[in-house]
């Protein structure tokens, strides 16, 4: 018969073709009466055939009725096996689409979580290694403007420098606005690649609130530390209009409009509440800010949930920032 197919199904297909041509067999043997050579010869005559003895024949049924029930058993073991196979696969199937649907409402457990802040702006992106691949980005980006005010809160104790938290990058111009504390020197703020020197100081592990003024008329900058305008100055990028359709990046340098970020330019720490305006704010709306009695959304940029994604094992996670500083305190 030689070696069964492996498949079930195959299998006792083919015993079925061998037992029914055993049959087939037995019945020739029976119509056709086979015969045996004679031991008695005429002289002259051909050799005459004897009837099959009757204990012959009745051994042959014997045998191949033996084997047609072997066979049957056989067929039967086969049917069991693959009705076996065929459970196993439905189980295993049936774990497996169980363990999906458990890991798929975990992510929307965590999806949910990670999304139920008490209000969309009240949450933090956390960067809290010195690598080229941790950064936030802002699906928004920026119209063509002609002053801007940018403001965030942000936390670090990084040495030296804190590194960028924040960046935008245009085509053309990577370094369209960015800010930055790199290595021992003084956070640089730059606009279309100029660079002013701010004096702040953020690296002690509190939380600050930090913003930036700037319009393209003399190019005429403000920096201000929780509140208190520190520093002013101008001649940064005058009658230069930032361009728009860039990218905004949080926690790093851009080299090429959206990537090729350098690690030791790598913001480490924890930022909040980033937003941005077409406008320069006035100082008491900065103080307002700083002191939480009052909460301005960036007409351009606001600091919502669904407009900041991470990459690279940034996170975000809830915060209140006012009481968050207030333990700081």
């Amino acid at each position: 018969m030689g070696d069964l197919p492996r498949d079930p199904g195959e299998s006792i297909d083919q015993l079925g073709k061998t037992m029914q041509s055993l049959k087939g067999r037995l019945e020739n043997l029976e119509q056709q009466s086979l015969r045996l050579p004679s031991t008695n010869l005429s002289a002259g005559s051909v050799s005459a055939l004897t009837p099959l003895p009757l204990e012959l024949r009745e051994l042959l049924r014997q045998r191949l009725g033996a084997l047609e029930t072997q066979l049957l058993r056989k067929v039967a073991d086969l049917e069991e096996e693959k009705s076996q196979l065929y459970n196993e696969t439905a189980a295993h199937r049936q774990r497996t689409e169980s363990a999906l649907n458990s890991l798929m409402e975990r992510i929307t457990e965590l999806e949910k979580s990670n999304n139920a802040f008490k209000s969309p702006e009240d949450f933090k992106v956390s960067l809290p290694l010195r690598t080229n691949y941790l950064y936030g980005r802002i699906k928004k980006s920026l119209p063509e403007m002609y002053a801007f005010t940018v403001c965030m809160w942000l936390k670090s104790s990084a040495s030296p420098g804190i590194g960028t938290p924040f960046s935008y990058g245009v085509p053309g111009q990577a370094n369209e606005i960015v800010l930055i504390e790199w290595g021992n020197n003084p956070i640089e703020l730059l606009v279309n690649d100029k660079v002013a020197q701010l004096p702040l100081s953020v690296s002690d592990g509190r939380w600050h609130h930090i913003c930036i003024t700037w319009t393209t008329r003399d190019g005429f900058w403000e920096a201000y530390q929780d509140g208190e305008r520190l520093g002013t100055g101008d001649n940064l990028a005058p009658w230069h209009p930032i361009k728009p359709g860039g990218v905004i990046i949080l926690g790093q340098e851009q080299d090429i409009v959206g990537g090729r970020f350098d690690a030791t330019q790598a913001f480490v720490g924890e930022l909040s509440q980033f937003n941005m305006w077409d406008r320069v704010l006035r100082p008491m709306d900065i103080v307002g800010l700083a002191n939480c009695s009052a909460y301005m959304p960036g007409n351009v940029v606001p600091w919502v949930d669904a407009n900041v994604e991470v990459f690279g094992g940034g996170s975000k996670a809830a915060l209140e920032i006012c009481e968050d500083r207030a333990s700081d305190s």
